[in-house]
């Protein structure tokens, strides 16, 4: 495998729902946390801490907390696009971006994921390709389950570690 092809990675679910409401599963910390984080804090641009309910804006700053993690396991990155309608956009592992696109495709609605500019050394490379590639198919699962009126697959349960749902 050429070195660049472990620089991304493209990931894309299916959800019987409409376009807004995939767009709106990204567009809030509550959002967020109905199907991806135990705790999600945004801050805008002034610094003060976004409500739980506030759309979510480019230029925002934010701290994801998950399931089955201590609180001194956080990701904390910045909103790059926020559209309101189907792009959302943010800095992930070492500030890679990650967009999200959502748009139809025979009949159903498509999530699509891309998360770019991985490093590519051999120290770094398979680590943030697999590692990050390996929790996004679990979290765009859920989101497929959640948006369904399926079930929250995720595994909340605080003594329970080391499993794939947290």
């Amino acid at each position: 495998m050429e070195e660049n092809e472990w620089s991304k990675f493209r990931l894309r679910v299916n959800i019987n729902a409409d376009i807004t409401a995939a767009y709106e599963a990204w567009s809030s910390p509550q959002a967020l946390e109905s199907w991806f984080l135990r705790k999600a804090i945004f801050k805008d641009a002034q610094g003060n801490i976004k409500d739980s309910q506030a759309a979510i804006e480019e230029g925002d700053t934010y701290e994801w907390y998950w399931h089955g993690y201590p609180d001194s396991i956080v990701e904390k990155g910045t909103i790059l696009k926020a559209n309101g309608k189907d792009v959302f956009s943010f800095t992930f592992s070492l500030k890679c971006p990650v967009t999200i696109s959502i748009y139809p495709e025979a009949g159903e609605t498509i999530v699509e994921l891309i998360e770019s500019n991985l490093p590519t050394d051999r120290e770094n490379g398979l680590k943030y390709f697999v590692g990050d590639s390996r929790g996004w198919i679990f979290y765009m699962a859920n989101l497929k389950s959640i948006l369904e009126g399926g079930l929250d697959l995720r595994n909340k349960k605080p003594d329970l570690t080391d499993v794939i749902t947290s």
